[in-house]
């Protein structure tokens, strides 16, 4: 198992605790609620894409689709339409607990993640079991349900992540990080703030990307709607995978899309993968992290053929 150093995590951590003060408890938006510690499942908000047709044939079971650190359910509308009409099957799209519409909670970490997800397949669909889907955070939490729910899980799908403990990498904990220094600031404009975001990271979609957590304060100023502390504190968390393969695996049809020019999936991890994952099937795409984004194309392509394939 990879393991790297994860100091920096630690270092981030205690900046925020020592220099965080606004509370998203001010935001204007009602449907953001206060960080507890409620140890219950969260209910998730989600976007629902329906099948293309109800006369033809599914050629997938239904698909519940988990985004990474940062993002929302919003951020893969795209593919998800795509996989409705394609596969002709129904497509939910999740906001993970503490990001978008959903609630906050102090903990965040894959065994409560795991939990949300299972909470939602169990109430929306049921005895039917379901294509998991994730990327990054969202892959390990796609894994981790499979693993500990195999029943409600007709494929899992991981992309651009490993079943590890390593240390994420510096852009991701720099943008937590950079978002929090630029709420501070109390900007008054979306642009504003993406010109702040310009020291931290020089790529503007990835930028763009961070900005979709933007709201406006009752003083109008730019803050964030993910809770930034609890994030700051669990990014050793969300750098762990706390399973055992040899307490564990998902017998069915798993999928492994990697970014070649990502370092999130080394060769080193495909023997683990396999322990977990023993049916799983890789495939390479040439982009970095932001394989759905990059090549989405060429993502969707890969997804389908696996589904129908194995259908």
């Amino acid at each position: 198992m990879i393991v790297r150093n994860i100091g920096i995590v630690r270092s981030c951590i205690s900046r925020f605790e020592i220099q965080y003060s606004h509370s998203l408890q001010q935001c204007t938006r009602s449907s953001f609620s206060t960080t507890t510690i409620d140890d219950s499942p969260v209910e998730m908000e989600y976007l629902q894409f329906n099948p293309a047709s109800a006369t033809k044939p599914e050629k997938s079971a239904p698909m519940v689709v988990l985004h990474g650190l940062l993002g929302s359910k919003q951020n893969n509308r795209t593919v998800c339409k795509r996989f409705a009409k394609d596969l002709n099957t129904t497509v939910y799209a999740l906001d993970m607990r503490n990001h978008g519409d959903s609630p906050h909670r102090r903990v965040h970490d894959y065994p409560h993640l795991a939990k949300d997800v299972i909470f939602f397949l169990e109430k929306h669909l049921k005895d039917q079991p379901a294509v998991v889907l994730g990327h990054s955070m969202g892959a390990k939490t796609a894994m981790a349900v499979a693993l500990t729910r195999p029943d409600l899980v007709s494929a899992m799908i991981a992309v651009d992540n490993a079943p590890v403990s390593a240390a994420l990498g510096k852009d991701i904990v720099s943008y937590v990080d950079a978002l929090h220094i630029v709420e501070t600031k109390k900007l008054k404009s979306v642009r504003d703030a993406f010109k702040a975001l310009e020291k931290y990271e020089k790529n503007a979609d990835i930028r763009n990307f961070l900005l979709t957590n933007a709201i406006r304060t009752e003083d109008g100023s730019v803050a964030f709607r993910v809770p930034l502390v609890t994030l700051a504190r669990s990014l050793s968390h969300i750098a762990e995978f706390p399973y055992d393969p040899h307490k564990l695996r998902y017998e069915g049809p798993s999928l492994f899309v990697r970014g070649t020019r990502s370092h999130y999936v080394p060769d080193e991890s495909i023997p683990l993968i396999g322990q977990f994952f023993p049916r799983f099937i890789l495939k390479d795409i040439d982009s970095g992290h932001w394989v759905i984004s990059e090549k989405t194309n060429e993502f969707v392509r890969v997804v389908e053929e696996f589904l129908i394939k194995d259908d």
